[in-house]
């Protein structure tokens, strides 16, 4: 299970009531034939860094997710916004420097020299593609990382009643400049759609932030997510949030 979201965006209030009314999960496992696809990237490299992993990882990664590499650019109110899957030559340095920032390790776990950061994302990188790791560019700028996962797929499934193709997000804001100034929101509304849009399969975006983290809370609260459960997870009590598709249009 990737780690929780971190950032400082949003009021600190306290976090909703437990929902006792989680139900029994699906057991989904991928498929021999999705495990067994082969072919080239079709992202052109941004920055002069190939993409060195196996053609079947990567089209796997491509196929389970619906091509994020490919999802275009959206406006939002802070800055046009893109999703640029991570390369670990180009990428590491900046990454590793955000998950030293004492409010991101606090949730994410990943402070320490840039192998412990390095680790983290080959498991994705070099995986079956139930995860793929990216650097939110705003206006130009990198300024955050996401991971956009399969959530039936991942062993959260085991802990909410997952559906075919929830799809889950986490997000860190890498610069202090960036937050507690409503950009989480934006962003993960935007993002919400983003897959919405480029994932006709999925009915719902799920995202389960450490319960602690109020800012993080409120920040998908306000983004049209709705709490669904507290989850009591081997690493954490988290929030289950939930994006739903049939709601969309009311927000």
């Amino acid at each position: 299970m990737a780690p929780a979201d971190a950032y400082t965006d949003a009021g600190t209030g306290p976090a909703p009531p437990a929902d006792t009314g989680v139900e029994d999960t699906l057991d989904l496992e991928l498929s021999e034939e999705l495990l067994a696809l082969f072919g080239e990237d079709p992202q052109g490299d941004i920055g002069g860094t190939a993409d060195t992993r196996p053609m079947a990882s990567r089209a796997a990664s491509s196929d389970l997710l619906d091509h994020p590499a490919d999802w275009r650019p959206v406006t939002t109110p802070a800055g046009v916004l893109q999703l640029v899957p991570v390369r670990l030559e180009r990428d590491l340095t900046v990454l590793s420097r955000w998950m030293n920032d004492p409010a991101v390790a606090a949730f994410w776990e990943l402070s320490g020299p840039e192998a412990v950061t390095a680790a983290h994302l080959r498991a994705q990188l070099d995986g079956d593609g139930r995860s793929v790791p990216c650097l939110g560019v705003l206006a130009g700028v990198p300024m955050s990382y996401w991971e956009i996962y399969r959530a039936d797929l991942d062993p959260l499934a085991r802990h909410y009643p997952a559906r075919p193709h929830d799809t889950g997000i986490h997000l860190l804001i890498g610069g202090v400049n960036n937050r507690g100034r409503g950009v989480g929101t934006t962003l993960l509304r935007a993002v919400a759609d983003l897959v919405l849009d480029n994932r006709p399969r999925c009915a719902r975006v799920v995202a389960e932030p450490d319960l602690r983290n109020t800012p993080s809370v409120s920040a998908f609260l306000s983004a049209g997510f709705r709490f669904s459960a507290e989850l009591e997870l081997p690493d954490k009590r988290a929030a289950l949030m939930v994006r739903d598709r049939t709601h969309r249009a009311q927000l």
